[in-house]
């Protein structure tokens, strides 16, 4: 093998340096004979399975950038470790022109730290990369969704707006078709963006109405009321960050201080995430 660095040892080390309370799983001290995460908990993070994990290592698999993008974030990959890796697996040439999708180490950070708010990571397109446990209290388990089903605009168009209730939900509409005919001119290479907006104006014709305008825009900051199943109605500011240098979008839900939505929520960090457990319908921005 030589010195020559090579994607399946890069992930064997990677996997090795990250502890279970990094990536929030609980464990027993002195119960763990491996260091690091077990593959089977990267296969779990990552969404694929346990043996295609195996093989990876062994270099007898061959990631898709969606792989890797998973993998980078379950092993808290900086860009630079994200970038090797890309160029390892041959998918560097692609990134250039596509909607980016590598959530960083300090954004990382920011979804493990602050636990008591819900917060979510969406890449420009509004695609949902990742999300913290009071999220999927909040707004139900996205577990197993990915491609289109995780994204915004899509589920907005197609009756999949979960228990999210929106004041002005023909404003929204209208702001997130501005904000994505934005993306898709500075992201014009990025074949899967370019074939869910066709495939948007073909299957809503409200879309394709609204498509049809000039207007570019930024989808922003409002006050939403999710009718939650088990806490009932909360009333919520959604907060819309951007990352500096990622072209990512952080949504984050607060409640005023001292208000009955601020008490729900604490009984969510409670009782949420257990209650969270079963399948469900997500909720949607």
């Amino acid at each position: 093998m030589g010195d020559t660095p090579n994607l399946a040892m890069l992930l064997r080390s990677w996997r090795a340096r990250v502890q279970p309370a990094d990536v929030g799983l609980p464990f027993r001290q002195g119960s763990r004979r491996t260091p690091g995460l077990r593959r089977e908990e990267v296969a779990w993070l990552a969404g694929v399975s346990p043996d295609y994990v195996k093989r990876l290592e062994q270099g007898r698999a061959h990631p898709s950038a969606a792989v890797l993008r998973a993998l980078a974030r379950t092993l808290r990959l900086s860009d630079t470790e994200y970038e090797l890796a890309c160029r390892l697996a041959g998918h560097a040439a692609e990134r250039g022109g596509l909607v980016p999708q590598h959530i960083g180490p300090s954004v990382q950070c920011l979804l493990d730290r602050l636990a008591d708010t819900p917060m979510a990571v969406f890449d420009a397109a509004w695609t949902l990369l990742e999300h913290n446990d009071l999220w999927t209290a909040l707004h139900g388990d996205m577990r197993g969704r990915g491609g289109r089903s995780a994204n915004l605009v899509w589920r907005s168009f197609h009756d999949d707006t979960g228990w999210v209730r929106h004041p002005f939900p023909d404003d929204h509409k209208k702001s997130l078709v501005a904000d994505l005919r934005d993306v898709a001119t500075r992201y014009p290479a990025d074949r899967e963006l370019a074939d869910m907006i066709g495939a948007l104006r073909t299957s809503s014709p409200e879309f394709a109405r609204l498509w049809e305008r000039s207007t570019v825009a930024h989808h922003g900051n409002e006050r939403k009321t999710v009718d939650h199943p088990e806490v009932g109605e909360l009333e919520l500011d959604c907060d819309v960050l951007s990352v500096h240098g990622a072209d990512l979008r952080i949504i984050v839900f607060t409640a005023a201080p001292g208000s009955e939505a601020a008490d729900k929520l604490r009984l969510l960090t409670v009782l949420g995430t257990e209650d969270m457990t079963a399948p469900r319908l997500p909720g949607a921005l």
